[in-house]
């Protein structure tokens, strides 16, 4: 069982990762605010992850906030074979409260405290979370070019765009990922996906087992994965997986187990026939 059975995504044209990476906004508390209540799993869980052969590892500097990436400096660091992505551009004040912020100040002193966070000199992918509709985007990224043109980040990314938002960055600056939410139950983002896929860009689908509903043991895809001796977690990432070779899932978790299991899914080819079954399913 290894991640690398995913096959291969390459951002930027000189970072291939495996195409099952794993979302590090669990390893906090609830509502992803303050440290989760055990640390140290965390920390397995993330060396685990390692182990199975997931080497694109996804944060932001809001997961927490700040807690997700000193857990991944803990775990990880110095990183090696491994791409950390993170992000910046959205305030947290409270649990569950997010405000988009991309203030060119700020969001240089966020790039400047992650760097310090994670331990390194250089952000391999660092994405903007939420463009800020009160400030020009050309100064949002403006801000994020003029860091990597000092050689604080690799490659640039966007969170949560349309295809309008993306071409319009792409007319500043390359933009070689886009993370939106997408999964089985959810696709109404097919264009921007299929946008970014024609442009050489990567899809990193946050939520991208819906949150829970969409496996749960009475889901729509229950009845499937016991005739195929699968869980609906796996089926629904290989879903995600033959959807477009564009795709580079993010499942994020807790639990080892639950990690174990969605790895797993790397191992699974679905027929034609299976894809659209499982398409209609999730449609209801």
């Amino acid at each position: 069982m290894s991640a690398a059975q995913a096959g291969t995504v390459t951002l930027g044209g000189d970072l291939t990762v495996n195409r099952l990476g794993f979302g590090a906004m669990r390893l906090t508390g609830p509502g992803v605010w303050g440290p989760p209540a055990d640390r140290a799993a965390c920390v397995r869980l993330l060396r685990r992850a390692v182990d199975l052969g997931v080497n694109f590892i996804d944060t932001a500097d809001s997961y927490g906030p700040y807690v997700s990436e000193e857990i991944i400096h803990e775990a990880l660091h110095p990183y090696d074979g491994l791409v950390i992505a993170t992000k910046a551009g959205l305030l947290r004040t409270a649990p569950d409260k997010w405000i988009p912020l991309a203030n060119p100040h700020y969001l240089r002193q966020e790039v400047e405290m992650s760097l310090r966070r994670l331990g390194v000199e250089r952000i391999d992918l660092f994405q903007l979370h939420r463009v800020d509709r009160h400030i020009p985007l050309a100064d949002q990224l403006g801000e994020l070019v003029t860091l990597r043109d000092e050689g604080k980040i690799r490659h640039l990314g966007l969170s949560q765009v349309s295809v309008k938002w993306l071409d319009a960055a792409q007319k500043i600056t390359p933009i070689v990922s886009v993370q939106n939410r997408y999964n089985l139950a959810d696709r109404k983002d097919d264009p921007v996906l299929d946008a970014a896929a024609e442009r050489g860009v990567a899809f990193i689908p946050w939520a991208p087992l819906a949150a829970g509903p969409l496996i749960a043991a009475d889901g729509p895809l229950a009845g499937l994965a016991a005739a195929r001796g699968v869980t609906p977690s796996q089926l629904a990432l290989a879903w995600l997986l033959k959807r477009s070779p564009a795709m580079l899932p993010i499942p994020g978790t807790a639990n080892v187990e639950h990690l174990e299991q969605n790895v797993a899914a790397a191992e699974i080819t679905l027929t034609d026939a299976e894809f659209d079954e499982l398409a209609a399913a999730a449609a209801g």
